[in-house]
This record gives structure tokens, C-alpha cells and sequence, in this order.
């Protein structure tokens, strides 16, 4: 056997042993995330408000819940709360009229310049327009508005805060109302209810002591401290209407 050379051998261990590279592109992208799309969240919508509206059974509980309102009406308008109240009551049927429940229109007052929402009801003709609010307290606002914004019940705001005799006079003046009962209506409202107590609270007024005089009588004391007879007997605990000259009874101040 020939001997192979030794060069020869180490030639061929070369070309058939050699090792076969593996070429990575460095390029190569890894495979791709899969992204999730988000969600878009709900834009908030403005809840439309829900007027809060009382149960009202009698006129007792329609005063215990708006009472509050007209005395900040008062506050802020100068309109005695016991003529706003005795306005919604007599107005509105104490809360139970058409216009209240339907429209939260608790003053009849019609459309005039009106741009927002109509209510159409019989009233002195037929299918008159009457504004429409969302909540009753805008209608006690736009009461308040009503007023003070318009030239014709511009003197009422020169009378006493206290005097509801005169401003219950005063809108039927400024025509208000048709009904020529309409001051007395109003006046015996706020006497039966006692509203006056309102104006009172607002106007943080006090008890104060009275000595009767010759020729008093409950009625003239009645007239000159614009305090109902009733209220006079109650606040005294005066069992008739007899008084006694240097007797001393409680006013109002």
C-alpha cells in the first residue's frame, strides 16, 4: 500500500471537516406585539336635573316645604315671603293646580318675552301661554324676577317689608290679577297660615311688650301693628276681646 503524503491528508481533513457557519441578520425584527385597542371611555353626559317635588296633601305641607325658598327670595328681592307663599298657594291650588304639577308653574305668570318652555291652559281666554320650568324653586326665582324687573310693581319695593296688607293691595293695583278679590284673598291666606311669621324670621323680629291704652281694642291694635287679631289672642293666650285699660299684651315689634 502506497503511503499517501502527509500534506495530501491534512488537505482533505480540511475541506471535509470544516464547520458551516450560520448567518443571523441582525436585522431580523422580532415578532410584532399584538396590541390591544383601548377602549375610548364614555364621555360623561350631563344628567338632566330631576326636579325634587314634594307630596303635598294639604296647604299646611306645601308652606312647611316652600317656606324656606320664599324666605330666601326674600333676602334677595325684598318681596315679603308671606306674599310669595300666599301667591303659590292661592296660584297654584296649594301645589295641585294644572299648571303646578304639569309646568311647576306656581304663579300663573304667562309667557310675556318667554323663550323657554310653554304650557297652553284655559285662564281668563282660552289656551293662554304659560312658561313651563324644570323645578318649582324656578318658578319661585322667576316670581321674584318677574316683579322686580318690571316697571309696574316697582312701588310695591317702597313699601314695608312687613306690610303684606299693602302689597297684597298693591299687585291687584298693579294688575296682577283680575279678580277684585284678589287683595283679600291673599291677606286671609297669610292670617289663616300665620305666613307673616316668615317676614318676621327674614326680618329678625322681635317680641315686644304693648300697654293698652283708653279706647284700645284688639282690632285697632290690630291695624296699628299689622298683626292679625288671631294672632294677638294666640301669642297672649287672651281667652276673650276684652281688654283692660294698663294691661299689658305681646306684639310683634
Amino acid at each position: 500500500m502506497k503511503k499517501v503524503p502527509i500534506y495530501l491528508i491534512i488537505l482533505i481533513l480540511t475541506f471535509s471537516c470544516g464547520t458551516k457557519r450560520v448567518i443571523y441578520n441582525n436585522k431580523t425584527e422580532e415578532p410584532k406585539k399584538e396590541v390591544k385597542a383601548k377602549k375610548k371611555k364614555p364621555k360623561n353626559k350631563k344628567t338632566k336635573q330631576i326636579a325634587i317635588v314634594p307630596k303635598i296633601i294639604n296647604t299646611e305641607d306645601y308652606v312647611k316645604f316652600y317656606s324656606n325658598i320664599a324666605m330666601d327670595e326674600m333676602i334677595q328681592f325684598g318681596i315679603p315671603a308671606s306674599i310669595t307663599l300666599a301667591q303659590g298657594i292661592l296660584e297654584s291650588g296649594a301645589g295641585k293646580g294644572r299648571l303646578a304639577v304639569q309646568a311647576n308653574n306656581h304663579f300663573g305668570i304667562k309667557c310675556h318675552d318667554w323663550n323657554g318652555k310653554k304650557i297652553y291652559h284655559d285662564d281668563d281666554e282660552e289656551q293662554e301661554c304659560f312658561r313651563k320650568y324644570d323645578n318649582p324653586e324656578y318658578s319661585y326665582r322667576d316670581h321674584s324676577l318677574f316683579l322686580s324687573n318690571r316697571g309696574r310693581y316697582s312701588f310695591l319695593f317702597d313699601l314695608k317689608k312687613d306690610d303684606y296688607k299693602q302689597w297684597a293691595k298693591g299687585l291687584k293695583k298693579a294688575g296682577y290679577a283680575t279678580d277684585p278679590k284678589y287683595p283679600q284673598k291673599l291677606i286671609d291666606l297669610i292670617q289663616r297660615y300665620q305666613l307673616y311669621k316668615y317676614d318676621n324670621i327674614v326680618l329678625k323680629k322681635k317680641n315686644k311688650p304693648y300697654k293698652i291704652k283708653k279706647g284700645d281694642t284688639l282690632f285697632s291694635i290690630s291695624e296699628k301693628f299689622n298683626m292679625p287679631v288671631d294672632a294677638i289672642i294666640e301669642l297672649n293666650n287672651l281667652e276673650g276681646d276684652n281688654l283692660i285699660v294698663g294691661q299689658v299684651i305681646i306684639i310683634k315689634k
